[in-house]
């Protein structure tokens, strides 16, 4: 019983996430939980074969995905820090349109 739960909790949260806009990082971010949650959630009954193991599985694989997908965006043009080095030492700041050229 618990385990159809746990399916449903994830159907109602895929469903859920799918009626609000989102920004890129965001959408990474919940593709990342809903196929980490998939994921984990197989590989915990494979390992333990319980109901338990399986919602320990699925949340933490849920948790991993969301964070991978969440660092994996990639940064929109001009936010990207680049360092710098001249005389005076090294610096960061705003990429120039020679790091996003490939000409750097």
């Amino acid at each position: 019983m618990l385990l159809k739960k746990a399916i449903l909790a994830v159907l109602m949260t895929a469903a859920l996430a799918g009626c609000e806009t989102q920004t890129e990082g965001q959408q990474r971010a919940t593709t990342g939980a809903l196929l980490g949650g998939a994921g984990g959630a197989l590989v915990g009954q494979a390992i333990g074969g319980n109901t338990k193991s399986t919602v320990i599985g699925a949340a933490s694989g849920a948790l991993l995905g969301a964070v991978v997908g969440s660092a994996t965006t990639p940064q929109p043009r001009g936010e990207q820090m680049c360092r710098y080095q001249d005389r005076r030492g090294i610096y960061t700041a705003p990429c120039d349109d020679r790091y996003y050229d490939g000409n750097y």
